[in-house]
């Protein structure tokens, strides 16, 4: 007998049943999607979560984490919210970016463009004298130099 609370309990729909084994089955799923299938997939089977962990070789907290996930989504329809979605990872948490991707694509463009022709007596920018330049265009208010070398080294 497992020791511990009693795992929450998975019911599966047929129509998730088979959902769920067609993204396994499908060559073009990530791989962790396909793991989180097979969770899903065990723990509508009865299986416990130490069981789940042990046959798939990962921690018991991954196990637990995917079948609570699962039960929280259990009650909406599979149209209104399909297998792959409820597999996605959760959105990550943090402070959204500064910059709108048109802010970046300027200060990009500003890179593009002939030092000589704005003023500057340079034949190359400097990060320094781009963010000079994008910010007497009005492209930004402020923006470091770090940043902008950032924006150009992925650009």
């Amino acid at each position: 007998m497992a020791r511990g609370p009693n795992p929450k309990e998975v019911i599966l729909s047929e129509a998730a049943a088979k959902a769920l084994s067609n993204l396994v089955k499908r060559h073009n799923t990530p791989q962790q999607i396909a793991l989180r299938a097979r969770i899903i997939q065990a723990s509508g089977i009865g299986m416990n979560n130490h069981e789940i962990s042990r046959e798939l070789g990962v921690r018991v907290n991954t196990v637990r984490l995917w079948r609570d996930r699962w039960v929280e989504w259990q009650s909406i329809p599979l149209e209104e919210k399909g297998v792959a979605e409820r597999l996605k990872d959760a959105p990550r948490s943090g402070s959204p970016g500064k910059f709108s991707a048109e802010q970046i694509a300027q200060i990009i463009a500003i890179a593009c463009e002939d030092p000589e022709t704005n003023g500057y007596p340079v034949s190359h920018w400097t990060p320094k004298e781009i963010v000079q330049e994008a910010v007497k265009r009005g492209v930004v208010e402020r923006i470091s130099e770090r940043q902008v070398g950032r924006f150009l080294k992925r650009g």
